[in-house]
């Protein structure tokens, strides 16, 4: 079993579930967006698996400092791609994924439960 969270550090909600996959002492990898990068490939599955609506965070302060014109551009997965390979903040976290399938985006406890 392989399990990757990818993420950034510094965000609460990715901690929350590193603490959560610590405390059920299951084995992972963290994979941070800013320090390892992410590629077009890897958005574009994550995309076919959950849609890139899920993958886009439009409550944080990426999205918001986005011009209105670029927030009203983001109807269509090859422009939001492109921005979330620009703006790796912008993607939905954490990304959890077991065995190159998405588990969950977001920190899902009931979702996590099922590694036990």
């Amino acid at each position: 079993m392989s399990l990757v969270l990818y993420g950034i550090p510094n965000c609460n909600t990715v901690k929350k579930a590193i603490d959560w996959l610590k405390e059920n002492e299951i084995a992972h990898t963290f994979h941070n967006f800013k320090k390892d990068g992410v590629s077009l490939a890897m958005l574009q599955e994550w995309s076919a698996q959950v849609g890139w609506e899920t993958l886009l965070n439009k409550k944080g302060t990426t999205w918001r400092k986005l011009s209105p014109e670029q927030q009203a551009a983001a109807t269509n997965a090859t422009y939001v791609l492109q921005l979330l390979l620009e703006n790796p903040s912008m993607i939905k976290r954490p990304v959890v994924v077991l065995d190159g399938k998405i588990l969950t985006v977001g920190f899902n406890p009931e979702e996590l439960q099922k590694l036990r």
